[in-house]
């Protein structure tokens, strides 16, 4: 080889090496101060974000869930080849089966998502991001939380909403549909309704009529609902928390053993699906303390909203006009009662009556009547598609036992570079409302307990690009992307 030749391949042997520094160089710096993945290690942000847990299928119904994965505890139940007996025994949040003691499952690892790293640099955090910090009490851990409180601000925690300076803090749109918890779904139904173990008895449709009511619902057409009436006979059928799941604020996530002492949610959601052949009306029913909100839709296309007081006086809220075919498919309807807001939907037209933000602008307060959900109609009606949801309930109290500041009751008003974050996880999640202890800063620096500091702030989560993956056969690593559940994470205001 001659000596240009060699001159040559060395200054090309160098330059790939230059080339691969600078990559690495560029990495580490992209990395460091742009973006980051992380992986969610625990469930306090669940269902919105996993921790490990398992992804179950309710062996009665179909209905899929998530059910948090405790290595002290599971650990204890683990099986040959990566399966483990959950424990304590999972509830479907559908149709409220409690697993057998024999089932088995395989865990699935948390959620791996991407950080806007040093995107607080440059631009004010907003409440309802889903936000990294460095957790105060132990800053070498990263804790991913929702962002509720900003500097100079006042947090207290109401009957399960944000309330800020004194007023209810509402959530945008996409996160409020990210919040909302499966109650009961009709798609879904038991293969084996007499085995005792949905919620302690036997399965029975808890859609329930009322006395005189005439809607049908058949084993044999298990997901319909049917009326033939005249057309000036209402007819409801109510939901029965006797039979089915009751609407505490409960989530699968979470250990069953302590549904019994969660507080009522009392925001509430049911959709389905309306076929009309005659002159008549149909509507869904919602209650909240003891107010009942009735949205209806008749015949000729007039959606109202209508309020029904404790002492039965009717006030008419809203009203709109549309036009709608009933006569040959199903109409997609939806209503909700959610941070003080109304919201009634026909086949993409929405109807909607704001409540007020104070406190009490719904009613008097009255936490422990559970609220109360129904549909109704007349004339010819099929409805199918039935489901209802309960808003997620930020916990004022731990346990029996209030939480350290920001319960209702008792503000906490924040600083100067001070941030209030909560799980959505709300019943399992160790956050601003529970800090027992100083945050702790360099120079022998201090923060008070309950804040995360503008210093400690890491970045903004938007993005899940690894959702716990699949298992080819027996091989143990989730090698084959969950794709379905890929999803941008939303916040902000």
């Amino acid at each position: 080889m001659t000596e240009s030749k060699k001159s040559k391949t060395a200054e090309s042997i160098a330059n790939t090496f230059e080339w691969i520094i600078t990559a690495f160089v560029l990495a580490f710096v992209f990395r460091a101060f742009v973006l980051e993945a992380f992986r969610i290690p625990t469930g306090s942000m669940a269902d919105t974000l996993m921790g490990d847990h398992f992804r179950m299928r309710c062996t009665q119904c179909g209905y899929k869930y998530e059910y948090n994965f405790n290595p002290y505890v599971q650990q204890r139940y683990a099986l040959a080849g990566g399966y483990y007996k959950p424990y304590p025994l999972p509830r479907c949040p559908s149709c409220g089966y409690y697993e057998s003691p024999d089932m088995m499952a395989v865990k699935s690892n948390g959620d791996r998502i991407l950080v806007f790293k040093s995107l607080y640099q440059f631009v004010e955090p907003k409440r309802w991001d889903v936000f990294v910090f460095k957790n105060p009490t132990e800053p070498k851990i990263n804790y991913i939380k929702r962002l509720i409180g900003k500097p100079g601000e006042t947090v207290e925690v109401i009957d399960g909403d944000v309330y800020i300076d004194g007023k209810l803090a509402r959530r945008p749109a996409k996160v409020r549909q990210e919040h909302w918890m499966p109650v009961y779904n009709n798609n879904f139904q038991p293969i084996q309704p007499l085995e005792g173990r949905f919620n302690e008895h036997g399965w029975q449709q808890p859609f329930t009529n009322e006395p005189n009511s005439q809607w049908q619902w058949q084993t044999a057409q298990p997901l319909e609902f049917t009326l033939a009436t005249d057309a000036d006979k209402i007819n409801t059928m109510f939901y029965d928390t006797q039979k089915g799941n009751d609407f505490r604020a409960t989530y699968a996530y979470d250990n069953p053993g302590a549904y019994p002492y969660m507080p009522f949610c009392s925001d509430l959601m049911m959709k389905l699906a309306v076929k009309q052949s005659s002159t008549g009306v149909m509507g869904i029913a919602l209650s909240k303390y003891k107010t009942s909100y009735k949205a209806s839709l008749d015949s000729d296309g007039t959606m109202r909203i209508v309020k029904i007081a404790e002492d039965g006086n009717a006030v008419e809220l809203a009203k709109k006009q549309i036009s709608v075919a009933f006569t040959d498919k199903y109409v997609p309807v939806s209503f909700s009662d959610s941070d003080h807001l109304l919201a009634f939907e026909v086949a993409g037209e929405k109807l909607v009556f704001d409540l007020g933000t104070e406190p009490n602008d719904a009613g008097p307060r009255f936490a422990e009547i559970a609220p109360t959900a129904a549909f109704f109609g007349s004339g010819n009606l099929t409805i199918n598609d039935v489901q209802l949801y309960r808003d997620i309930y930020y916990m004022s109290n731990a346990g029996t036992q209030p939480v350290l500041r920001a319960g209702e009751g008792n503000p906490f008003t924040l600083g100067q570079d001070e941030f209030f974050a909560c799980g959505d996880n709300s019943p399992d999640s160790y956050d601003s409302r529970l800090w027992s202890s100083e945050g702790i800063g360099n120079n022998g620096i201090s923060y008070r307990m309950g804040i995360v500091p503008r210093d400690y702030l890491v970045g903004k989560a938007f993005f899940v690009y690894w959702p716990g993956g699949f298992r080819p056969g027996n091989f143990k690593l989730a090698i084959i992307p969950n794709v379905g559940r890929m999803r941008f994470i939303y916040g902000g205001e």
